[in-house]
C-alpha cells in the first residue's frame, strides 16, 4: 500500500512545454550526472541538453543574428542615403548643367546678333557715306581725302545706336596719299571749326568752345610715341596716311590729353595697323584687340574694327577705289550689358582672339615671332544685366571646362591667302563658362533633405523593428523564464533519469505527429487532459518505473506547526515553510539526498534513488540530525521577526530502509512517486516518534551497525505497535557529535562550486543565528515587539512628511496628563475623535518604508520595551509573552482590515495599488485613516498587563492595598497604564515620543487610545460590560435606535471597534488552534489555582473550572467573534476566530474535565513547594 504523493499545481504541463520547445533535461546537479544505475533497471544517463544549455545557446545565435540584421541595416541605411543623396546631386547637377546651356546659349544668340547687326549697319553707314561724297564730288567736284561729311555727328550718332554698347568711339579717317599731306593739312585746319561746332550744337556738348578744341588739335601728322612717353612725334613714314578726321561723340575725347583729330592710327597702334593693312588687301571691314583708353593712364580691353569706304555707294564693286575708313572702337565691357536677366549670376565669359596680343609700346607679349606670341583673351562675369572685367587673361574655373559652349562672334571669312605675310586672320571667339558662384546659387539642400528624410525613414522602421524584436525577445524571454521554471519544477519533482526518460519520451511522440495539443489548448483543463492522454499507456510507451532495492526514507514533521500558524497571518506561515524547507533543500544537495515531496508540514526526502547509495542509512541519519539543528536555528531567528512560539516548533523524524518501487503515474498532474512498505514503515516511524528525536526502525540500525556506527543507535525502552506489522523494536538517533562526523563529499564539482558561492552568506547567517542564540525568550521577544512598534513608527512619521522635531512645548501638558486629579478610568471616553481621512497623509504612510524615526528613537524604543518587558512578574499567564501573544493578535486583525467589496485580507502582501484608499478609510472608520490609531492599539496591547500581581481585580479590591484605595476598580489595568505611561514621559524618552506625537492634537488622542485600549482588557467588571454593550448596540445593532451617518457615529464606531479588537486579542488564544488554546488555559489555571493555595481567592478554580469555560466560550468568547464578524472590518479573520471559537468550545466540551485533572497533577507536580506551605498552614490550623 503505497503514499500517494500530492500533486503541485504549478507542474502541470511541464513535460510537454520542455519537449515542445526541443529541450531535454540534463542530470540533476544533486545526483550528479553520467552515472549508470546498477542492477535496478535504471537506463543509464544520457547525454541531454536542458533548457539553460539551449537557451544560451540560442541567445548566442539570436545575438549573431541581430548583429547581422544590424549590420545590414546599417549598411542598407548608407547604402540608401549615399545613393539617394547622389541621385539627389546629379538631379542638381543636371538642373545646373540644363541652367548654365540655357544662360549661355542666350549669351551667345544675343551677341551673336549685335555682331550681325552691327556689322550690317557699319557695312550701310560705310555705303551711305560713300554716296553722299559720290553725289557732293558731281555736284561741287570735290573728292576724297578732302571731304567732309556733313551733320557728321547725327549720323555718326545712329551709327552708334546700334553697335550695343554705350558711347563707342567712331571716327573717319581718310587716305591722304604723301604728296596729299600739305594740302590734306590746310584743308583739316580749315574744316576742322566746322564740324567742331556742328558736334558740339548736335550732341550738346558744353566743356570746351570750338576754339579751345582747336587749340587742343595736334599739328597735322603726329603721333603719341608710346616708347618715348607717348610724345608727340611726326609721321616720318613715306606713302599714305590715314589721319583721324571727324570723330563721334566730340566728348568721349576730353579725357585725353589731345583731340584724336589728325593722330594717324596706324602709326600709333600696331595693332590698327595690322587691321588696316588687312582691310585694304582684303577691302572687307575687319576687327582687332585695340586698349581702349580711359583716362591717361589707364586703357580696358577693346575692338578696333575698320570699315572701308569706297568712292561710290557700291562697297563691294571690285573696281572702287577705297578713299576712306571708319573706326570704331568698342570696349566689351558696355558689349556684354543687359545679356541676361536680373537674378541670373555667375556667368564667365572669354571672349578670344586669334591673333597675337601686342603690348601698349607695340611689341608682342610673348616672344618674338607672333605664332608664338599670347593671344588676346578677355575674361568677363555676367552678372545678369551687369557685367564685371575680370582680367586680360582666361580666368574661367577649370574644373568646368566641360561645360564650356564657344561660339565665333565675328568671322570675317577671309581668304588666307590674300592676307600680307605676317598677318594675322581676325576671328573673335566667345567661350561661355559656369562659375562656382551659378553653381551654389542653383544649389538647394534637397540632397540633405532627401538624405535625412530617408534615414529618418529606415531609423524608423528600424526603431520599430527593434521594438517589435523587443517585444518578441520579451515574448521569448517570457516563454524561456516560464520554461525553465517549469524545468526547475520538473528537476525538483522527478529524478534527473526519470526527467529525461519523460522528455525523451515526449520528443519522440511529436515526432510521430501526436503533437495536436500541444499547441492552441484552450485552458488548464485542455492542458491537464492533453498531458494525461500523452503521458497513458495507450500511447503504447511502457510505464515510467523502476524498483530500487536499497533506499532510506526519511520522513520529518514540524510539531506545533499547525497550531502556531492558526495564530500567524498567512505570510508568516509561508515565510516560516520557506525559509524552514530551503534550508533543508540546501542540506539534501549537500548530502546527495533527494528531496521526494512535502505533504503539508511534512518533509520527505530518500537516499539511494536514483543513484544507488551503499552508505544510504548513513546519509539520511546524517542528513535528518542536522536538519533538528538547521530547524532550531532557524526557529531562534525567526522568533525575532515572526514572533511568539516560534522557536517552539520542533522536528519529529522517523526513518526506515527497504526497497521502493518508484516511478511516474502518469494522468492529470503526474510526477515522480514512491510505492511500497518502506514508505509505510517510514511514516509509522515518524508518527510515533517523538518530538526533536530520530526514529529509525531495526533495519536502518542493522545498516549503521554494519557501517561501524552503532554507537549512533540507542534501542527505544518499549516497543510500538504498527499497523499491519505488530510490535516492532525501533531505535533512537543519538545526537549529533561533531568527533564521529565525516566530511560530507560533493557529489559533483558544482556542488562545490555551489558551496563556495554561499559560504559567506553561511557566515553571516551563522553569525545572526550565534546573536540570536545568545538572547533569551524575552529578549527575542523584546526584538519582535521592536521590529513592530518602529514599522508603524516609520508609518507616523512618514505621514507627517518624515517630521520630527524635538517637543518642548508640549512639556508642560506631557506633564499634566495624568496627574490632573483623575483616575485613568475617569479618562475613559465613549467615543474618540479620529484623525479623519486625507489623501496625501495616507499615501506619504503607505510610502514610508523609506521614513527612518533614526537610531536614537530606535534605540529608546528598544530600551523602553525591555524595561516594560522586566515590569511583568513571572506570572503562569500574565506575564509579557502574553502580552506579546495579544499583540500579534492585534497586528493580525490590523492586517486584516478590509474593503467591503473585497473578500481577500489587506495583507502585507496585497499591492497598495488595489486599494481604494477612500472606501478602506471610510469602511475602517477611520482606523487605517492614522497610522497614529494603529500604533496606539499595538502599544497598548504590550503594556497592558505590566506589573499584574496574578489575581484578579476583585482579589486587589479586597485586599485594599494602596492601589486599589486609588484605582477602586480596575485595579490592575489603571496601574498598568500609568506605569507605562509615566515611563514614557521620562527624559530619556524623548527621541521616541517625538516620533509618536509633534501636536497637542496628537498626544492627546494617543493617551485617550491607550487608556480606552488598556481599560477594555477589564472584562469582569460588570457595569463596563454593560456600557460596552450598550455603547455596541447603539453603533452596529441597526434594531436599536437611530444610526447618524456623521462624523460624530464614525468615531463612536471606530472606538468601539478598537476596543474589541483589543478584547478579541487579549483571549485569543480562545479562538486559535486547540493546541494554543489548551496551553494558554493550562497556564491561566494555574495562575488561578497558585491565588487559591496562596490563600489570595476564596474559591477552588479547579471545582468549577469545566463549566465556568464553557460559560466563558457561550456567554463571551463566541459573541465576541461574533461582533467581529458583524462589524464587517477585519474579513476572514472575523470568520477564522469564530470557527475556532465554536470548535475549541466543543472539544473542551469532550475532553475538559480530564484536562483540569491533568492541570491539578501537572500542578503538584511542578509546584510541590505551593503544597507543602499549604499543608503547613493546615497542620497549625
Amino acid at each position: 500500500m503505497g503514499i500517494i504523493s500530492e500533486t503541485s499545481k504549478q507542474s502541470q504541463g511541464v513535460t510537454q512545454l520542455s519537449t515542445h520547445s526541443s529541450m531535454i533535461g540534463e542530470s540533476d546537479s544533486r545526483s550528479g550526472s553520467g552515472s549508470e544505475a546498477s542492477g535496478n533497471g535504471v537506463a543509464a544517463s544520457r547525454q541531454v541538453y536542458t533548457p539553460l544549455s539551449v537557451a544560451k545557446r540560442e541567445e548566442a545565435n539570436v545575438l549573431r543574428a541581430r548583429l547581422l540584421v544590424a549590420l545590414i541595416l546599417l549598411l542598407a541605411v548608407i547604402g540608401v542615403a549615399t545613393t539617394t543623396n547622389l541621385i539627389v546631386k546629379q538631379q542638381e547637377r543636371s538642373d545646373f548643367e540644363n541652367k548654365f546651356e540655357g544662360y549661355a546659349t542666350e549669351i551667345l544668340s544675343v551677341s551673336g546678333s549685335k555682331a550681325k547687326q552691327f556689322f550690317e549697319a557699319l557695312e550701310s553707314f560705310a555705303s551711305s557715306i560713300g554716296a553722299q561724297a559720290a553725289i557732293e564730288h558731281s555736284l561741287r567736284n570735290t573728292s576724297w581725302p578732302f571731304y567732309r561729311i556733313p551733320e557728321w555727328s547725327v549720323q555718326a550718332q545712329k551709327l552708334a545706336a546700334l553697335t550695343g554698347v554705350d558711347d563707342p568711339l567712331i571716327g573717319v579717317a581718310p587716305i591722304v596719299q604723301e604728296d596729299e599731306r600739305e594740302e590734306w593739312n590746310k584743308f583739316a585746319a580749315e574744316q576742322n571749326p566746322i564740324w567742331y561746332q556742328e558736334s558740339i550744337e548736335n550732341e550738346g556738348y558744353t566743356k570746351y568752345t570750338a576754339e579751345e578744341l582747336i587749340n587742343r588739335t595736334i599739328p597735322f601728322t603726329y603721333f603719341y610715341d608710346v616708347e618715348n612717353g607717348n610724345q608727340l612725334t611726326p609721321v616720318t613714314r613715306p606713302g599714305e596716311i590715314v589721319p583721324y578726321f571727324q570723330a563721334y561723340p566730340i566728348g568721349l575725347q576730353q579725357a585725353l590729353p589731345r583731340m584724336f583729330t589728325n593722330i594717324e592710327p596706324t602709326e600709333q597702334s600696331p595693332q590698327t595697323r595690322d587691321v588696316y593693312r588687312i582691310t585694304k588687301v582684303t577691302r572687307r571691314p575687319t576687327v582687332g584687340y585695340t586698349p581702349i583708353r580711359v583716362d591717361y593712364t589707364s586703357s580696358i580691353p577693346g575692338s578696333q574694327i575698320i570699315q572701308p569706304i569706297f568712292d561710290g555707294p557700291d562697297t563691294k564693286a571690285e573696281d572702287r577705289e577705297m578713299v576712306a575708313i571708319i573706326l570704331i572702337q568698342i570696349p566689351w565691357l558696355d558689349y556684354f550689358n543687359d545679356l541676361l536677366a536680373e537674378g541670373e549670376d555667375g556667368i564667365f565669359v572669354v571672349l578670344e582672339s586669334a591673333c597675337p596680343k601686342f603690348l601698349e609700346d607695340g611689341s608682342l607679349s610673348e616672344g618674338k615671332n607672333p605664332t608664338d606670341a599670347k593671344r588676346n583673351v578677355i575674361t568677363y562675369q555676367v552678372n545678369g544685366p551687369d557685367v564685371i572685367l575680370l582680367g586680360e587673361e582666361d580666368l574661367h574655373d577649370p574644373k568646368y571646362n566641360a561645360f564650356v559652349v564657344s561660339k565665333v562672334l565675328v568671322d570675317l571669312d577671309f581668304d588666307q591667302s590674300q592676307l600680307p605675310e605676317g598677318s594675322c586672320v581676325p576671328v573673335l571667339t566667345l567661350h561661355v563658362y559656369p562659375s562656382s558662384e551659378l553653381e551654389d546659387s542653383l544649389k538647394t539642400d534637397n540632397d540633405i533633405i532627401y538624405t535625412v528624410v530617408v534615414v529618418v525613414i529606415f531609423v524608423f522602421t528600424t526603431l520599430v523593428f527593434l521594438l517589435y524584436d523587443f517585444s518578441v525577445g520579451k515574448r521569448q524571454r517570457t516563454v524561456m523564464e516560464r520554461i525553465m521554471a517549469q524545468d526547475r519544477i520538473v528537476s525538483d519533482v522527478f529524478p534527473t533519469a526519470i526527467r529525461d526518460r519523460l522528455y525523451e519520451t515526449n520528443a519522440k511522440n511529436m515526432i510521430d505527429g501526436d503533437d495536436a495539443n500541444l499547441v492552441g489548448d484552450d485552458g488548464p483543463q485542455d492542458r491537464d487532459k492533453s498531458f494525461a492522454r500523452k503521458s497513458s499507456s495507450r500511447d503504447g510507451s511502457a510505464p515510467i518505473a523502476e524498483l530500487f532495492p536499497s533506499v532510506t526514507v526519511v520522513f520529518a514533521d514540524l510539531v506545533g506547526f499547525t497550531a502556531w500558524s492558526s495564530a500567524r497571518e498567512p505570510h508568516h506561515v509561508f515565510i516560516l515553510l520557506e525559509t524552514i524547507y530551503g534550508a533543508f533543500d540546501k542540506l539534501a544537495y549537500r548530502h546527495g539526498v533527494f528531496k521526494v515531496e512535502t505533504v503539508g508540514d511534512c518533509y520527505v526526502a530518500a537516499v539511494g534513488l536514483p543513484e544507488p547509495k551503499d552508505d544510504h542509512a548513513v546519509v539520511a541519519c546524517r542528513f535528518a540530525r542536522e536538519c533538528i539543528k538547521k530547524l532550531k536555528d532557524a526557529t531562534l531567528k525567526l522568533e525575532v521577526s515572526l514572533g511568539p512560539d516560534t522557536s517552539d516548533l520542533e522536528l519529529r523524524t522517523g526513518i526506515h530502509s527497504g526497497q521502493v518501487t518508484a516511478g511516474v503515474l502518469r494522468g492529470q498532474r503526474s510526477r515522480f512517486q514512491l510505492f511500497g512498505d518502506t514508505m509505510n514503515t517510514a511514516a509509522r516511524m515518524e508518527s510515533s516518534g517523538e518530538r526533536s528525536r530520530i526514529q529509525i526502525s531495526q533495519v536502518t540500525a542493522d545498516l549503521l551497525t554494519e557501517a561501524g556506527l552503532a554507537r549512533w543507535t540507542i534501542p527505544r525502552s518499549n516497543k510500538i505497535f504498527v499497523k499491519g506489522k505488530g510490535e516492532m523494536q525501533t531505535y533512537w538517533v543519538s545526537k549529533s557529535n561533531k568527533s564521529i562526523e565525516p566530511k560530507v563529499e560533493m557529489a559533483t564539482l558544482e556542488e562545490g562550486a555551489e558551496t563556495e558561492k554561499s559560504s559567506e552568506t553561511g557566515d553571516e547567517e551563522d553569525k545572526e543565528v550565534l546573536r540570536v542564540e545568545g538572547m533569551n525568550r524575552i529578549e527575542r521577544l523584546v526584538e519582535w515587539n521592536v521590529e513592530i512598534l518602529s514599522s508603524l513608527l516609520e508609518q507616523v512619521v512618514g505621514s507627517r512628511g518624515g517630521v520630527v522635531n524635538q517637543i518642548q512645548a508640549l512639556s508642560s501638558i506631557e506633564k499634566s496628563i495624568g496627574i490632573c486629579g483623575k483616575t485613568v478610568l475617569e479618562e475613559f471616553t465613549p467615543t474618540i475623535p479620529l484623525k479623519r481621512f486625507d489623501t496625501e497623509e495616507l499615501e506619504r504612510r503607505q510610502n514610508s518604508s523609506a521614513t527612518d524615526i533614526g537610531p536614537e528613537a530606535k534605540s529608546q524604543l528598544r530600551n523602553y520595551i525591555s524595561t516594560i518587558a522586566s515590569m511583568y512578574p513571572d506570572n503562569a499567564f500574565h506575564n509579557f509573552e502574553h502580552a506579546s501573544h495579544v499583540t500579534a493578535s492585534v497586528k493580525k486583525l490590523l492586517s486584516r482590515i478590509v474593503l467591503v467589496r473585497e473578500g481577500n485580507g489587506l495583507g502585507a502582501s496585497t499591492p497598495k495599488e488595489s486599494v481604494d484608499l477612500v472606501d478602506l478609510a471610510g469602511h475602517s472608520y477611520g482606523i487605517t485613516s492614522d497610522p497614529l490609531t494603529q500604533f496606539a492599539v499595538v502599544f497598548s496591547a504590550i503594556i497592558h498587563d505590566v506589573d499584574h500581581p496574578g489575581v484578579p481585580n476583585a482579589q486587589l479590591v479586597k485586599e485594599n492595598n494602596r492601589c486599589a484605595q486609588i484605582y477602586k476598580k480596575s485595579v490592575a489595568e489603571q496601574k498598568s497604564v500609568d506605569i507605562a505611561w509615566d515611563m514614557l514621559m521620562e527624559d530619556s524618552y524623548a527621541d521616541l515620543r517625538a516620533c509618536i506625537y509633534q501636536t497637542e492634537d496628537d498626544l492627546r488622542r494617543f493617551r485617550q487610545l491607550v487608556v480606552n485600549a488598556v481599560m477594555a482588557t477589564d472584562i469582569v467588571d460588570k457595569e463596563l460590560q454593560e456600557l460596552r454593550k450598550d455603547r455596541w448596540e447603539t453603533a452596529f445593532d441597526s434594531t436599536v435606535g437611530t444610526q447618524d451617518e456623521g462624523v460624530e457615529s464614525e468615531n463612536r464606531k471606530a472606538t468601539v471597534v478598537i476596543e474589541h479588537l483589543i478584547q478579541a486579542s487579549d483571549v485569543a488564544h480562545t479562538m486559535q488552534h486547540w493546541y494554543i488554546y489548551k496551553k494558554w488555559n493550562e497556564r491561566f489555571f494555574m495562575e488561578c489555582y497558585r491565588a487559591y493555595k496562596e490563600g489570595r481567592a476564596d474559591f477552588d478554580p479547579s471545582t468549577n473550572w469545566y463549566k465556568d469555560e464553557i460559560g466563558f466560550f457561550d456567554y463571551y468568547v463566541i459573541p465576541l467573534a461574533k461582533k467581529l464578524e458583524s462589524c464587517g472590518v477585519f474579513g476572514v479573520s472575523s470568520h477564522e476566530y469564530l470557527n475556532y471559537a465554536t470548535a475549541n468550545r466543543d472539544e473542551w466540551v469532550r475532553e475538559g474535565e480530564a484536562l483540569v485533572q491533568q492541570f491539578l497533577a501537572k500542578f503538584k507536580e511542578e509546584h510541590p513547594h505551593v503544597m507543602a506551605s499549604l499543608g503547613q498552614a493546615n497542620a497549625k490550623k
